[in-house]
């Protein structure tokens, strides 16, 4: 897979998505296949995009922020602007998911506790109704 096209079908199957994922892309322009009457090629250029779009949907970005990133790149710089950009928004996100996850563990803690107290709350009633 160098500088060849690959069909949707190829495309698909070389990065596990179906053809309506790649379709919509495309209609968000962040994929611009070349188009033979119905046919779609996808380039070089096209699978990298779809390699970052993917992560970065992997990572938590909205389409529009990994847009934004994508848009980014120059051969100018040879794609500097477009790694330091990166760079940043992962740095960023990572402190928002570490954030997510400290909150996630704290409610995972208050939630145990309120399962142990309401067990032991059924066990006193059972407690007591057996009393009686």
């Amino acid at each position: 897979m160098t500088n060849e096209v690959l069909t949707i079908r190829e495309m698909c199957d070389a990065h596990d998505v179906t053809p309506r994922t790649l379709r919509f892309y495309e209609a968000k322009e962040l994929l611009f296949p070349i188009r033979e009457g119905q046919k779609r090629l996808f380039t070089r250029r096209d699978r990298a995009r779809l390699k970052l779009i993917l992560k970065g949907k992997r990572f938590g970005f909205s389409l529009e922020e990994i847009r934004q990133l994508l848009d980014l790149y120059s051969e100018e710089d040879n794609g500097r602007a477009q790694l330091s950009g990166t760079l940043h928004a992962y740095r960023h996100q990572l402190k928002v998911m570490k954030k997510q996850h400290d909150e996630l563990l704290q409610i995972m803690d208050e939630l145990a506790e309120q399962i142990e107290w309401t067990e032991q709350a059924l066990g006193s009633r059972d407690l007591i109704g057996k009393a009686s």
